[in-house]
């Protein structure tokens, strides 16, 4: 049977408590590097080496098995690295990965290449295939983050505590999404996308300003599980009935928990302001008791002045006024 594809940008998607969409961000596991499928690619490229192993001598069959391993864990390590890589640039606020994996894949790469390009008395031009690999490599992939991003001023403690919160409300989130599935109803699944995307925007704020997980943690612990428990519910009793009543008091629960969360973020966002206002309003108060204070602001000039060139007459002729004094 065909079925309508509604998804949250469809203009029967029911919208937020507010009356508008949330903010979209980018689930675990969708953000994609552009460069990935160049590790596959050349991780193809190097099946000839473990193809022709079988046809070499022992020695010779060890050193391309090597050859072909080395490549392929040194594009693994890659591959690894890009994603990390682009969970640190999607983020503000972000830290360094603890293992430099396009490091070691391009060392493991070259290698790789040093090892299927060897033959005895060439090992000084295996050593140099070796090298200009790695460095190729380098020049393909680019280094790892070596640096923490927007870091200053955050508390490592609460950042880790922020992030296991937030890993176990993404946790929620799958659950309810693998749930809704169940009921095959496309209009449920944007529903609970759109959920999702609010809750998400909820763990962006969380991980910019960590002090301030102790105010959410209901939201990304009691109600994200509660949450997930109706929707468990929901979809087992839906698949069986297809009650139109529990359906519509599903999505109500829906609708409170977005207003909730949309308001839990207004709060976290009008607190930020009152903080900058009050760290602004103390400075000028040290200023002003250190005696700087604000430059005398200049008389306004007329519009006639402001539109009429100064030409030579006016800064040889004097004005009316300094004739008066002297």
């Amino acid at each position: 049977m065909a079925r309508r594809f509604q998804g949250p940008f469809s203009p029967s998607a029911r919208q937020s408590g507010d009356g508008t969409m949330p903010p979209l961000r980018s689930q675990p596991g969708q953000i994609r590097h552009p460069l990935e499928s160049r590790t596959r690619w050349v991780t193809i490229m190097a099946f000839p080496f473990l193809i022709s192993a079988f046809w070499q001598d022992p020695f010779g069959l060890v050193m391309h098995l090597c050859a072909f391993g080395g490549i392929a864990a040194g594009m693994f390590l890659t591959r690894e690295g890009l994603q990390a890589e682009a969970a640190y640039a999607a983020r503000r606020v972000a830290r360094r990965p603890a293992i430099p994996r396009k490091l070691f894949g391009g060392i493991l790469t070259g290698l790789g290449l040093a090892l299927g390009s060897y033959a005895p008395g060439a090992e000084l031009g295996a050593g140099v295939i070796g090298v200009a690999g790695a460095v190729l490599h380098w020049l393909c992939f680019g280094p790892d983050p070596m640096r923490d991003k927007g870091m200053e001023g955050i508390d490592s403690f609460q950042q880790d505590r922020a992030h296991r919160i937030i890993a176990e409300g993404e946790a929620h989130l799958q659950a309810m999404q693998d749930a809704i599935l169940r009921t095959g109803d496309r209009r449920l699944e944007a529903r609970v996308a759109m959920f999702s995307a609010t809750a998400r925007d909820l763990f962006a704020r969380i991980e910019q300003n960590p002090a301030e997980i102790a105010g959410a943690r209901r939201y990304l612990g009691v109600y994200l599980q509660g949450a997930r428990d109706a929707t468990v519910k929901f979809a087992d009793l839906y698949v069986q009935t297809h009650d139109q009543r529990a359906r519509q008091d599903y999505e109500t629960l829906l609708a409170d928990l977005e207003t909730g969360f949309s308001a839990r973020i207004r709060r976290l966002i009008e607190g930020g302001k009152e903080d900058l206002d009050v760290e602004i309003s103390v400075l000028r108060d040290r200023l002003s008791r250190e005696g700087v204070g604000q430059p005398a602001p200049t008389a306004a000039k007329s519009p006639s002045e402001l539109e009429r060139p100064m030409t030579l007459d006016d800064l040889l002729i004097p004005r009316e006024g300094q004739k008066q004094s002297r």
